[in-house]
């Protein structure tokens, strides 16, 4: 059985001249709290702290990162317990039995590093994963999480977290974000994000029910385009009171571009109809997305904007597990353009804060640091998904900073499922950071005090300032 260590200098630079410099930056951050603005953690699993059912449901199934990469290995969905519901004893064991006999597809990726962190700095287990091992990491991570230490809100704590977003239903009644609220031995922080995707995409079948759900909890009458503008604002009123700080959007493309009012209401209403096409559903989703940065010019929720996603990419994995199981795929995105008629309208405004997030690496220095390094109320995000990994870190500190600074960028977001791997994602982030840092020193562009006051800032400074947190 093979031993598995994680060299303390991991990701730092192998230069010996930089190596010492990216150390001290590193220690300088590697204890702060994490802060984590984006992320799809139940809120529940805090709120009722009750143990983590099995290894397979915690550490796989609800991990998109894990489960694609064993489906292009051949390893069907439902093997791994997508789909699922809860798992027997030995369907989870045998999905376990499967991730560790393909672990050598996972080389060369973040998902490697993030795996084998939980593996040793949460659970203190040194076998690598392999065929051979299965069955004792699982038996060994099965007696650690029923124990209370493995608990959620145990966990919280150990990892040093300060801040934890979810991510939330526009309908949703934060029922799991009040009663954590009420909890005199609660002593965290864990707010809602307001996502209304689903709301704002007029030419999808779901539509009209999502509306007229969205018309009940609001008490506004959304049989008009009036009426779901003042659902939500009501709903965003309701997010703000429960602590949210930021609403959440993602859609094929970053347009955001008023209609004419009658335009929209006729749009609106071939829409309640069930007779919108759509190109004209793709008008009024832009026009509704407008209207989201007009209530954030008023409310204060930074909005967040990560576009260009191929949701569902294949239709038979969609039609059967449903959204979210990994089958999204990255399409180019613009952004200069797309966003000039919302930033015309507010990005001056001193209420208005946006955040974008891209998975085209191409627009970073030629849109998004450009956009930031002049615009008042934008912030690039981190890498995420498809690129946050450590390579990728790099290219967007060099791409980034030279037209925006540092002072311009999000933090580290982890945007995960995953639990146990949250303070694994930031320390990853923290050591290329440190080596981009590190480099800067090294070529005297910075003093090791300028440094290390930036290193502090992008773990804890900028999420902050970014999130309004």
């Amino acid at each position: 059985m093979a031993n598995l260590t994680l060299d303390p200098d991991r990701l730092l630079p192998a230069d010996s001249t930089l190596r010492p410099i990216a150390r001290e930056l590193y220690d300088a951050v590697r204890g702060l709290p994490i802060i984590s603005p984006h992320g799809h953690v139940p809120p529940q699993w805090l709120a009722d702290d009750v143990p983590f059912a099995d290894p397979t449901s915690l550490l796989i199934t609800p991990d998109h990162y894990v489960t694609r990469m064993l489906h292009a290995q051949g390893v069907p969905l439902h093997d791994l317990g997508v789909g699922q519901g809860e798992l027997s004893p030995e369907a989870s064991r045998a999905a376990f039995r499967l991730l560790c006999a393909h672990w050598g597809a996972y080389r060369g990726t973040p998902v490697k590093l993030w795996f084998e962190s939980e593996l040793v700095d949460v659970f203190g287990l040194d076998l690598a994963p392999s065929a051979g091992t299965a069955d004792d990491l699982y038996d060994a991570i099965a007696e650690k999480i029923a124990t209370p230490a493995f608990r959620p809100r145990a966990l919280y704590e150990r990892f040093g977290i300060e801040v934890l977003a979810t991510t939330d239903d526009p309908a949703d009644d934060l029922r799991h974000h009040e009663k954590l609220a009420a909890d005199p031995t609660w002593h965290g922080r864990v707010a809602p994000t307001f996502r209304p995707d689903k709301y704002l995409e007029p030419a999808t079948p779901a539509w009209n029910g999502l509306v007229d759900r969205l018309g009940e909890v609001s008490g506004a009458d959304t049989g008009t385009y009036a009426g779901w503008v003042a659902a939500m604002e009501d709903r965003r009123a309701y997010f703000a009171a429960h602590g949210a700080t930021s609403s959440d959007h993602s859609h094929r493309d970053a347009r955001m571009e008023p209609l004419p009012v009658a335009e929209a209401e006729r749009l609106y209403a071939a829409a309640r109809s069930g007779a919108i096409t759509r190109d004209e559903g793709d008008a009024l989703r832009r026009d509704l997305l407008f209207q989201m940065a007009r209530m954030a010019s008023e409310d204060g929720l930074v909005m967040t904007l990560h576009p260009a996603v191929h949701r569902n990419h294949h239709a038979p994995t969609f039609d059967r597990y449903g959204a979210d199981v990994g089958a999204d795929i990255p399409v180019a995105v613009e952004f200069t353009d797309a966003l000039q008629p919302v930033l015309s309208a507010f990005g001056t405004s001193p209420g208005f804060q946006l955040v974008l997030f891209t998975i085209d690496e191409t627009v970073y220095s030629r849109e998004l640091a450009p956009l930031a390094g002049f615009y008042p109320s934008v912030y690039v995000g981190a890498p995420w998904w498809f690129i946050d990994a450590p390579e990728a870190m790099g290219r967007f500190r060099s791409a980034v900073t030279e037209s925006a600074g540092f002072t311009k960028t999000s933090g580290f977001i982890d945007d995960t499922r995953a639990f146990l791997s949250i303070p694994a994602r930031h320390d990853v982030n923290r050591r290329m950071d440190s080596a981009f840092l590190a480099r800067l020193v090294a070529d005297h562009r910075l003093t090791l005090d300028e440094a290390l006051d930036t290193a502090v800032d992008l773990v804890v400074t900028n999420p902050r300032k970014a999130f309004r947190l």
